[in-house]
């Protein structure tokens, strides 16, 4: 559960807030759980709306969507590079990103929602969701190709 947090936090101490409140509503919710699912997902799926509620009471999204707009990229270049990197570097990475990009690229890439549904869920349009998760793998992708080229200079000087 706290890995699901982390995912959605800007930073260790709030995913903390976030996992201790997930745990406080699964725990006072228990009785809702209507045993037709694995109790996992469904503890799971609490922690995912705690999160959700967190971002939309810090929502900054209308900032972020008046600056940024692109169109979805197809190649296969982000997908590669994050299949190849270690959890932790990936893990700071998402955290880093504006909380509206991080909340779309969770939703979308690693909880496997719709644009739809995530347009529902956070009150915005399916053109915003993926222009939020589009520009949240280029942001993703300048990171990556930022990191390579410094190693790629590291390694240089080190040969020289």
């Amino acid at each position: 559960m706290k890995g699901v947090c982390l995912r959605y936090a800007s930073c260790e101490e709030e995913a903390n807030d976030l996992l201790q409140e997930s745990m406080i509503r699964c725990f006072s919710n228990l009785k809702k759980y209507e045993k037709t699912g694995a109790l996992g997902a469904w503890m799971r799926r609490v922690t995912v709306n705690v999160c959700l509620e967190m971002y939309r009471k810090n929502k900054t999204m209308k900032e972020h969507i008046s600056r940024y707009s692109s169109e979805n990229e197809s190649d296969g270049f982000l997908d590669d590079a994050l299949h190849n990197m270690a959890l932790d570097d990936l893990l700071r990475k998402i955290q880093s990103l504006p909380a509206g990009f991080r909340t779309v690229f969770n939703l979308y890439a690693i909880e496997g929602m719709t644009h739809p549904e995530i347009a529902e869920a956070l009150s915005v349009t399916v053109g915003t969701s993926k222009s939020q998760y589009s520009r949240a793998r280029q942001l993703l992708r300048e990171m990556i190709e930022q990191e390579t080229k410094q190693e790629l200079m590291l390694l240089n000087y080190a040969k020289q």
